[in-house]
């Protein structure tokens, strides 16, 4: 009895822990019926397909350093509340996905000096996810008349989603034609996709969509899992189409 006892809370334990990954990383849905249908059996089968292979992704334990150093910055900010300290500090909040932490840093950072277009680029980021459209605009407007081509055109592919947003729909488009001439980020090819079904150009969505699809075919694995929750967001957009 001890024996079953033990392996019931091991089975329970896997399923759990199966459950949490997918919670957060949110794969294909049919992953959930296997770990709930099948049990610890369909949980470590999970685990073995979808999260160990992330072990050897790059960038996979930064978050322990990152921890780390954000409470070493945030003690030495008391000390030392320089725009270098702010914007690195902003960085990490990105990284975690703390977006008015890191907008809050960066604002503090663009008080002192404002020689540089990066911070208002991780400004513009942080505003764009927090859904202040106008003042990500007003950010990503400063980068691109700097440095047009800021992070290999994201900017510019930002800066087309926040004037989408923000119901200029003709600078939007005209900008997305001229990113989408060169860049191929999954990002701004599924803002542009939201667009044209904004505009009722359901056809041509449609086929952005299923563009940025089929891509995941030859993307390696650890890139494919890092844009997992834009191939969800695309999936949602045809199935709305």
């Amino acid at each position: 009895m001890f024996g079953m006892f033990g392996y019931g809370i091991f089975g329970l334990g896997l399923m759990a822990l199966a459950i949490l990954h997918f919670i957060k990383k949110q794969p294909e849905y049919y992953w959930l019926w296997i770990i709930i249908m099948l049990g610890p059996i369909g949980a470590l089968i999970y685990l073995a397909t979808q999260a160990a292979p992330e072990i050897g992704d790059p960038g996979t334990f930064k978050f322990l350093d990152r921890r780390a150093r954000i409470k070493r910055l945030e003690m030495m900010i008391h000390d030392n509340p320089s725009a270098g300290n702010f914007e690195e500090l902003g960085q990490l909040y990105l990284d975690g996905s703390r977006w008015a932490d890191a907008k809050k840093c960066f604002d503090r950072s663009l008080s002192q000096r404002v020689d540089s277009p990066d911070p208002f680029y991780r400004r513009g980021i942080a505003e764009v996810q927090l859904a202040d459209f106008a003042a990500a605009r007003a950010d990503l407007e400063q980068v691109c008349s700097r440095e047009r081509g800021y992070d290999f055109n994201r900017a510019l592919g930002l800066l087309a989603y926040a004037y989408a947003r923000t119901g200029d729909t003709a600078k939007a488009e005209s900008l997305f034609n001229e990113v989408l001439r060169t860049s191929t980020l999954t990002e701004t090819e599924l803002h542009y996709a939201e667009l044209l079904a904004q505009l009722g150009r359901k056809q041509e969505a449609r086929e952005v969509a299923e563009r940025i699809l089929s891509k995941r075919h030859t993307m390696p694995g650890f890139l494919k899992r890092r844009e997992r929750p834009l191939f969800r967001q695309t999936k949602s957009l045809l199935r709305s189409l």
